[in-house]
């Protein structure tokens, strides 16, 4: 792509867990993402578990456990809609009183 090209973030599919872990470290550097990541296994259980590609926002309450999912983002983002699901959780596990 040539988004990647620009912002150097091209590289040969990994084919271990350290070329994954590299791979990742170096985008997250080249892009400047200054936030914690988690990386996926090599078989992307996660990915496959939670559908997280393309984007899309999750709510998870107190148990860990997923009581909101978008649509693809991010046109499937609806903030309006996660607000309200974010209050009536909130208002679930009073946590909050609003």
């Amino acid at each position: 792509m040539p988004v990647n090209e620009k912002q150097n973030v091209l590289f040969a599919n990994p084919k271990n867990a350290g070329e994954r872990a590299n791979v990742a470290s170096a985008c997250m550097r080249n892009l400047k993402i200054d936030l914690p990541a988690l990386l996926d296994d090599e078989s992307n259980s996660t990915e496959r578990a939670y559908t997280g590609w393309p984007d899309r926002l999750y709510l998870i309450d107190e148990r860990g456990r997923v009581v909101y999912k978008t649509k693809p983002g991010p046109f499937g983002f609806k903030v309006a809609t996660l607000a309200a699901e974010l209050k009536s959780l909130l208002e679930r596990t009073k946590l909050v009183t609003l």
